[in-house]
């Protein structure tokens, strides 16, 4: 890292570290280093000042006064146009340039996301703008063409890590609006997608279980875990990661790939990473193997076998419906926690279940791989547990991490309640989408804003935890809510 990097995101200069990574440079950057080690000598010089002069500041995502209580149908309608960006020009920035238009999240989400992309698109189908899912879906396909997979965000400083795997998920909506034909077009990214997430596999071996996202099992499976290709601070969150190696036992380089692996996840932070639930420090991402992670790849495989049948490649349909067949079985032998009944992470440390509660037990009911017999055990225990007033809880745990109590989040109450309602369990199906309905009413009428996450369980606070203040706009948020307003109001245009 630069002098200059350094200084600007220890200093405060700006309250979240993610605001100087987005600045574009008015003057080529080789001129401004030049400059800054000038001028930082002078008894007058004043960074902040030095920074203003040199740097384009970036605008917030959500700039209109939308402090209204307006139809919140129309609201989200209205929203969709100023949350969306022109194809990209290139610029000395950190901006990764896309051909199509795009749906950023909001507040400083200034740029598209991988899996929060998923989710802002069931609200876009629910729109009618399938003209904007069909351009994200290409945005993304242009990606993973020609830089190998989808980055967590179109920023440089994403670039060594992904996000929750969700490119078989936007496929398939694609094709419910435009018929399964379409999914010919995404063969080749698709399966470029899978490689980047298994490329390593073929070098595992007892003396050598890890290697990049994938891990041999006990018994010489393979199953997946987060890694990001770089071991230094988070560009975007420099402050922080630096701090907190002061009071971390583990070294600093490891210490930096499990931030980055739990960034990774979109869970950044819950205490599902850490071996001490209530010490950040602790954190240890890539020595997990997350269930959600894992069900997410195995609906990759199974995508995979369908597109290949589409187009009469019987080697490839049996090589991806194997693939998906020993990655099941390996999910409810590894991630099955009997003791709790639910689906947990394995941490390969232990060579056990975690015992940490998450949404996550969602997942393998989200993909219809949970038994019959599981999928009641885990609806008895988000009804028991994880219901409350606003929806589901993430975790059990307050630890003052934002994935985990009292937050809920769209993606996970959408996953839950998916999941249910592909195992018969309807009536808690609707109680929670009900539930979240309202909350997410109720806030847009207390403030004319839908928020990046909510507090659940005290429904009149706002959300906490984590690295940044609350955010709106707010793209997986409303496309959720249109996707359960359609699904369980018999009026949705309130």
């Amino acid at each position: 890292m630069h002098p200059l990097f350094e200084d600007v995101q220890m200093s405060r200069i700006f309250e979240d570290g993610k605001t100087f990574v987005d600045c574009v440079p008015v003057t080529p950057p080789t001129f401004i280093l030049q400059q800054y080690a000038a001028e930082k000598q002078k008894a007058n010089f004043n960074l902040q000042q030095f920074v203003a002069k040199h740097f384009k500041l970036p605008a917030k995502a959500v700039t209109a006064d939308h402090e209204t209580k307006e139809n919140i149908v129309a609201h989200i309608d209205a929203l969709w146009n100023e949350l969306t960006r022109q194809p990209d020009l290139q610029q000395n920035g950190s901006l990764l340039p896309l051909p199509n238009a795009y749906v950023v999240p909001g507040g400083r989400f200034r740029e598209v996301y991988y899996w929060d992309s998923y989710f802002t698109m069931l609200g876009l189908k629910e729109s009618g703008r399938i003209d904007l899912l069909e351009s994200m879906v290409n945005n993304f396909t242009h990606l993973i063409r020609t830089i190998g997979f989808i980055p967590n965000g179109n920023r440089t400083y994403y670039l060594g890590r992904s996000q929750p795997p969700f490119y078989s998920f936007m496929l398939q909506l694609l094709a419910e609006v435009k018929g399964e034909a379409v999914l010919l077009q995404y063969k080749d990214a698709l399966a470029k997608e899978y490689t980047f997430w298994m490329k390593g596999s073929e070098q595992l071996s007892a003396t050598h279980r890890f290697e990049q996202h994938v891990v041999l099992m006990n018994d010489r499976e393979v199953l997946n875990r987060y890694c990001d290709a770089y071991t230094t601070a988070r560009p975007e969150s420099f402050r922080e990661d630096v701090e907190l190696t002061h009071v971390a036992t583990q070294a600093t380089d490891a210490l930096y790939a499990h931030l980055r692996a739990g960034a990774e996840s979109g869970w950044d932070y819950s205490c599902r990473w850490f071996s001490n639930i209530n010490d950040f420090s602790t954190i240890h991402t890539t020595e997990i193997i997350p269930v959600d992670l894992n069900c997410l790849l195995y609906n990759m495989e199974q995508l995979l076998a369908k597109v290949y049948n589409m187009s009469n490649d019987e080697v490839n349909v049996a090589l991806y419906t194997t693939a998906a067949a020993k990655r099941k079985q390996a999910i409810l032998k590894y991630c099955w926690n009997n003791a709790l009944q639910l689906f947990t992470d394995y941490d390969t440390v232990t060579n056990s279940c975690t015992n940490v509660q998450s949404l996550a037990t969602a997942a393998p009911l989200f993909v219809g791989i949970a038994t019959q017999q599981q999928a009641d055990a885990v609806a008895a225990a988000l009804q028991q547990l994880f219901l409350k007033d606003g929806g589901l809880l993430t975790t059990l745990y307050e630890t003052g991490q934002q994935w985990d109590a009292p937050n809920g989040w769209a993606p996970l109450q959408w996953m839950s309640i998916v999941g249910l309602e592909n195992y018969g369990h309807h009536a808690l199906a609707t109680e929670i989408a009900k539930r979240w309905i309202k909350l997410n009413k109720d806030v847009f009428a207390r403030t004319g804003k839908l928020m990046e996450k909510y507090n659940v369980e005290d429904t009149h606070l706002e959300a906490g935890g984590g690295e940044y203040t609350g955010q709106d706009g707010f793209g997986w948020t409303n496309g959720v809510l249109l996707a359960l307003m359609k699904k369980y109001e018999a009026h949705s245009t309130e």
